[in-house]
């Protein structure tokens, strides 16, 4: 069994114009490869309502920071495509950077509010880029559903808005994280651990769990955030780049769980650069398992 691979644009937009005449839904996951269950959680979850589904893979050096981040992620299409084959999936697309950006290519969506603080903050640029390129593969599939996973909870926030403001008419489905056994959400970096780097790993997950279960009893959400960013450093993680309680809405700043939150944490691990996070809801530990190993 294998997957058909699709490499430009002309011949994706001649097939999918075939299955629009035969009346077929169509949903996209976009990926940079790597595929992990994670993705393939996504994949699942948009077979189960589309008729057709793309899968997309290409590495887009326009959310890259760092020239050595981009250099190191993995590339992976043959084992990829394996993998989508056996599941179902109609169609991997994977462009290449000349078919993506061709010459002289002068446009950058960029998306303000959402993809400000967080990640933006850390990765200038970098919201910017998943904006230009999520929105050229929206109009380039011309996709009716499109599926990403909370765990880059920012991002998606980021996709809906724009989705939103261009008025293109696709919508946006959310899928919860995926972990590991061990809580650890599920990540194309988690193979750049070192095996000592990753039996510390989890415990990211564990505190983060931890700390949203007590933001919804504690009359000070600055100590136990301050607590956890300790017990994050104390786990064996060089740096705590933020960790901050936002609204689950509008990813705006809260000093108390009083509405529905979402508790977001960055941090390196080595020189592996870590995200997380969990919803935090009022009256409730979270709206998530309690254990970070249940909640996958």
């Amino acid at each position: 069994m294998s997957i058909p691979i699709v490499r430009t644009v002309a011949e994706l937009r001649g097939t999918i114009a075939a299955w629009r005449r035969e009346d077929l839904k169509i949903a996209v996951v976009p990926t940079m490869g790597a595929l992990h269950e994670g993705h393939l959680s996504l994949v699942r979850a948009a077979l189960e309502r589309a008729d057709r589904v793309i899968v997309t893979l290409f590495v887009n050096p326009k959310q890259f920071n760092r020239a050595a981040d981009l250099a190191a992620y993995p590339r992976t299409e043959h084992e990829d495509a394996a993998r989508l084959a056996t599941l179902g999936a109609h169609m991997l697309y994977a462009p290449d950077g000349a078919e993506m950006y061709p010459e002289g290519f002068a446009t950058t969506v960029s998306v303000a509010g959402v993809s400000e603080g967080l990640c933006g903050a850390n990765r200038p640029g970098h919201f910017d880029g998943v904006a230009t390129v999520v929105a050229k593969l929206f109009l380039q599939t011309g996709a009716d559903l499109a599926f990403f996973g909370e765990k880059d909870f920012q991002q998606l926030h980021v996709v809906r808005r724009m989705a939103r403001d261009l008025d293109l008419p696709v919508e946006i489905v959310a899928c919860t994280t995926v972990r590991e056994e061990d809580g650890l959400a599920m990540s194309s970096r988690n193979v750049r651990l070192s095996a000592n780097e990753r039996q510390a790993a989890p415990r990211l997950a564990a505190i983060l769990f931890e700390a949203a279960a007590r933001l919804t009893a504690e009359a000070d959400p600055n100590k136990v955030l301050a607590e956890a960013r300790q017990a994050i450093l104390f786990a064996g993680y060089s740096q705590v780049e933020y960790l901050e309680l936002r609204a689950d809405d509008d990813l705006s700043p809260l000093d108390a769980a009083e509405r529905p939150a979402r508790l977001l944490v960055a941090a390196w691990l080595g020189d592996v650069r870590l995200i997380d996070n969990v919803s935090v809801r009022p009256g409730r530990a979270s709206s998530e398992e309690s254990s970070p190993a249940k909640a996958a």
